[in-house]
Formats: structure tokens, sequence, C-alpha cells
């Protein structure tokens, strides 16, 4: 089974544009987010559409353009939001999604990128960019940019990742300004040799300015316990993504598994932490698909308003 990676699920997504036709002149009178310090969340309940975008491969379409249909089916679900890709090189497109997401009764939560931090140069330009892109999305009504700093195909040096924190600190900064939260997100090279490139995002900036979009299975998957985790960076969660396995092997939706929820889900009521729930059903090779994306939605969020009460 030939499946749709990231970068080609990006790829497509800055293609496509996210968008269809004009801005209209409403997606920029949104009210803009919370600024940050303000503790209050309102609970709300996502969908990643990187694992939409699989389903739609494996049946031969393209997400993008059956993206309505998509938003439609999350909405009757009892979604709240779809959290897409952000687009830097044409910041207008992000507004541009926020109006589509309401058109289909839908809100304009968070956005997901990543970018080069670890070189000085590539690390100033891509913080520029998203910044201007973050100026759109704050007026657009989002709260959250999700950010994974690209990998390199080997491990960072100590330097490189000092110059990353420093960038991404930068880019924290600006973006908090901004009345937004920047939630750095990991896969697989951030976790290796002990979580050493996860650990040095966190600690070497500052909770407040650069903060954590905890994906919970990519955590236990690269061999940090997820209560460990949130013991050390309760206080910088601002997003989440949610995703199980069993036998180590991604699930069709979101049940019971490998990840223990409901204890996560006791920490998240202990230390009152924000509950931005993203659903993402990504699929590998391996993954036993016996029901649709829009059924698999809707048991994951059957399985959040259970174990987490949203």
């Amino acid at each position: 089974m030939h499946l749709l990676n990231r970068r080609g699920f990006l790829k497509q997504a800055a293609v496509a544009g996210l968008a269809a036709g004009p801005l209209a002149s409403r997606s920029l009178e949104a009210a803009p987010a919370a600024k940050a310090g303000q503790k209050r969340v309102d609970p709300v309940v996502g969908s990643q559409l990187y694992g939409w975008g699989q389903y739609y491969e494996r049946e031969g379409k393209d997400l993008w353009a059956h993206l309505d249909e998509a938003l439609s089916a999350l909405r009757d679900a009892g979604f709240h939001y779809a959290e897409g890709p952000l687009d830097a090189a044409k910041p207008e497109n992000n507004a541009r999604f926020a109006e589509r997401l309401r058109s289909k009764g839908l809100r304009p939560v968070s956005l997901y990128t990543g970018g080069a931090f670890h070189v000085d140069r590539e690390a100033a330009k891509t913080t520029a960019r998203l910044i201007e892109a973050a100026r759109i999305c704050r007026d657009a009504g989002f709260s959250v940019i999700v950010c994974n700093p690209d990998p390199i195909g080997r491990d960072k040096s100590d330097a490189e990742l000092q110059t990353q924190a420093d960038a991404l600190r930068d880019l924290g900064r600006e973006i908090t300004n901004l009345g937004l939260r920047l939630g750095i997100h990991h896969h697989t090279p951030e976790m290796r040799q002990g979580a050493r490139e996860f650990h040095s995002n966190f600690q070497r900036t500052k909770a407040g300015e650069v903060d954590f979009c905890f994906d919970v299975h990519w955590v236990y998957r690269g061999g940090l316990p997820p209560l460990k985790a949130l013991e050390q960076y309760h206080d910088r969660v601002v997003s989440w993504h949610l995703r199980q396995s069993r036998d180590q092997i991604w699930w069709e939706d979101l049940d019971t598994g490998d990840v223990d929820y409901t204890a996560i889900a006791a920490q998240v009521r202990k230390h009152h932490l924000p509950r931005r729930f993203a659903v993402e059903l990504a699929l590998e090779q391996g993954t036993r698909i016996t029901r649709t994306v829009v059924e698999n939605h809707r048991r994951s969020r059957e399985f959040i308003r259970k174990v987490f009460g949203v």
C-alpha cells in the first residue's frame, strides 16, 4: 500500500492553495485569538488533515479537490475544527482557509508548518516568512501555530541545536506578541539519542514563548513515556495531536491500545491544561483499515468525549 508522506501532503496543499475563489472581506473580521497568557481556553476537538489525505489517496482522489466534503463530514461528526498546513509562501491563503472552515460550520484554531531553523541564514528567512504569515493567521482568528523544525537526515550538532533554539525563541516572541501561541511538534528524528532534539527545543527556550504541541504517540514511539513528558513540560502544552496503536502499529481510529489515554486525561484535568485536541488518524504499513475515514473519525470523536470529557 502506497501511503502519502508528510512532505508530499504539504506539497499537495501548497499547490492546491487550500482555497477556492477570491477572499471575502468577512474572513478578516473574525475576532482575534486570545492574548497569550489568558488561561481559559475553550475546549475544542479537531482533526489533522494529513490522515484524510492518506485515506483519499487510497481511493485515487485528491483531498484538496474534495476538501468541502471532508470538512462537512467533520462538522457532522461533532468536530470543531480542522488543522491544515500553514501557507507561508502565500499568507493570504491562510485567511481563505479560515473562511472555508467557517463556511462549513467549523472554526479556525491551529495550522501546521515546518522550516529550517538550524542554520543562521535559513533560520532568519524561515522566521521572517512565518511571522508575516502569523499576522494573517491572527487576523483570521487562528490561535496556535504548530511547528515541526525540519529534519536534516542526521542528528543536529550542538551548535545547530542552539541556532535552532535561538530562532524558535525569536519566532515565539513575535508570535506571542501577536496574541498567538507557538507549539513545537516532533517526529522520530527529534526523539533520537534519548529525545535530544526534543528536549533541546524546550530546555534552551522559555515557556510562554516556545511551547508544546504534544503529539502523544510520537513521544511514545520515541521511547519517552508520555506521562514523563507531561511531568516535565505540562506548563508548555498549548495543543495536542492524538493517535493510537496496537502492538506498535497505528490503529485506524482513536480507541484503547498502547497509549493509556485515560491516564493522559487525568493529567489534563489535574494541571488544567488547554484542551485543543486534534485527532490524527494517519496510516502506515500494517494498519488494518476496516471502516471509512468518516466512520473512524466519528468513533474517535466519541472516544474523546468519553475519555477527555470534551
